[in-house]
């Protein structure tokens, strides 16, 4: 073995749905141990569900040591189909036992994956939390990729599961929120009526706030801003589009 060049490898399974979500997410929330840096096979990927690919999008982005291995048509398909660039984090040398030693192999879709990892990314206290944001989303993986986004980059990030659970977030919540992102299908409470409740509050009612949804309509974009939405994010979101829209919007 050459150095400390060994290379943990993660076999990304055929079908990166829900559950594989899931666990990938918490997989990436740690780095592989020491220096070494992290493959991702995706030669037997045939599915890839948009929390998936949102997942692994801001992985790459977010560690520097982390590539891709070995895309298959599906794999490269599916960011290509999305519009989201990932070709700058390809493993162009593909290489071998006497480069990287043999590594540790690690079966994405296993239930125990993640104590293979023993250190997590760069840590966040090192970075200047000066903004606070809600997030609200009905789906736990796309809000865990929220603050996995938006805390990377330095930001404070609390947290809604739907439409009213928001509203009483921001009821109880005593320090100040800086920007909010809104889904628009939710239960209980649709993105449409949060908006409309931020802005008849004194408090809200020149808050920024996102839209970051599934939905392209234009005639649904124009409701929101009709309730008024500050802007309209479309997912699966690009980590560092999403990073300087609530810069730019950020008081």
């Amino acid at each position: 073995m050459m150095g400390n060049a060994e290379q943990n490898v993660v076999m990304l399974p055929s079908a990166l749905d829900q559950a594989a979500a899931e666990s990938f997410l918490e997989l990436m929330r740690q780095r592989v141990s020491g220096d070494a840096p992290l493959a991702l096979d995706a030669s037997e990927v045939e599915t890839l569900t948009l929390p998936c690919t949102q997942i692994v999008l801001a992985a790459l982005r977010a560690g520097e040591s982390i590539k891709i291995r070995n895309p298959s048509a599906a794999f490269v398909a599916t960011f290509e189909d999305f519009g989201l660039d990932w070709q700058a984090h390809l493993d162009h040398g593909q290489p071998s036992e006497d480069q990287y030693g043999t590594g540790e192999v690690l079966d994405a879709s296993s239930a125990d994956m993640a104590p293979a990892i023993d250190a997590e990314f760069p840590p966040i206290s090192e970075k200047v939390m000066s903004k606070r944001i809600l997030t609200i989303d009905d789906s736990k993986t796309i809000r865990d990729m929220l603050m996995l986004t938006l805390a990377e980059a330095g930001f404070d990030v609390i947290q809604a599961v739907d439409g009213q659970d928001g509203l009483d977030v921001l009821a109880r919540e005593k320090a100040e929120v800086d920007v909010i992102i809104t889904d628009i299908n939710m239960p209980r409470m649709d993105g449409y009526e949060v908006i409309r409740n931020l802005r008849r509050d004194p408090t809200y009612k020149s808050k920024p706030i996102l839209v970051l949804t599934t939905e392209s309509d234009g005639d649904k974009k124009n409701l929101a801003r009709e309730a008024g939405a500050t802007g309209w994010m479309v997912k699966p979101f690009d980590p560092e589009r999403l990073v300087a829209t609530v810069r730019k919007v950020a008081p």
